[in-house]
């Protein structure tokens, strides 16, 4: 059986774990990874707006794995759309990168959920394989966190290399051309930096587990019996 102090640590990780789960899952589900501002350009150059009257040629935009929402102005108004990534639009996007993303984030779920349930071992008893202890743990948290780290990292060369926001502004825009003026990294890809974050104070934590702290001895008195105590 691990000692208290390995049984603590082992649970603090398994929480990690689980959390880094639920982290990726609610990440890819929300399609908040990135907003932005587009401008019609079209529009704009039609009535030579300047300064003050690009307001109303300036939209906005946010999207996620899997499907976003669009603001257009082009001088008439605001036409809000939803737009779904699959099956139609990832045919105009870099699909092989896309298609990677998701899935690096769902081997980053499976590594975290087989990270959870070794932490959950470790933290009952001590396993004889040393692939089972916490050589293993440091395994599936390098993994899953590897994978995640590889899913923002693709995610970040198709929004500033292959320009994904303006292919998806100007997906089935045919008269109208679209710009993108500012875009941010919204939170779900900041979620998923979070995620693996968390599996490296996972092997932080599996790191401190494996020190071995000296233990602290106590002197014992010695009782010197004399003949006086003996009588009484």
């Amino acid at each position: 059986m691990p000692g208290c102090f390995k049984k603590t640590l082992f649970a603090l990780a398994s929480l990690i774990s689980f959390v880094s789960f639920i982290l990726i899952v609610v990440a890819m589900g929300t399609p908040k990874w990135m907003t932005g501002k587009i401008l019609c350009k079209t529009g704009a150059d039609l009535v030579n707006a300047t300064d003050p009257e690009l307001v109303k040629f300036i939209g906005e935009i946010y999207y996620g794995l899997f499907r976003g929402r669009k603001l257009r102005q082009c001088g008439l108004g605001g036409r809000r759309s939803k737009f779904t990534i699959f099956p139609h639009m990832v045919k105009k996007l870099n699909t092989g990168l896309h298609v990677m993303i998701i899935m690096f984030l769902c081997v980053a779920i499976f590594f975290s959920l087989v990270s959870f349930g070794f932490c959950i071992l470790n933290a009952i008893k001590v396993p004889y394989r040393a692939i089972n202890g916490p050589a293993g743990v440091c395994l599936w948290n390098f993994l899953s966190g590897g994978f995640v780290v590889l899913a923002v990292t693709s995610f970040m060369a198709a929004v500033k290399l292959h320009h994904l926001t303006e292919r998806i502004a100007n997906f089935r825009e045919n008269v109208f051309q679209f710009v993108i003026l500012e875009e941010h990294f919204e939170d779900c890809f900041w979620i998923c930096v979070a995620s693996a974050t968390a599996h490296a104070v996972n092997l932080l934590i599996i790191a401190i587990s494996g020190i071995h702290f000296p233990k602290i001895k106590t002197k014992t008195e010695e009782v010197n019996v004399t003949a006086e105590d003996i009588m009484y």
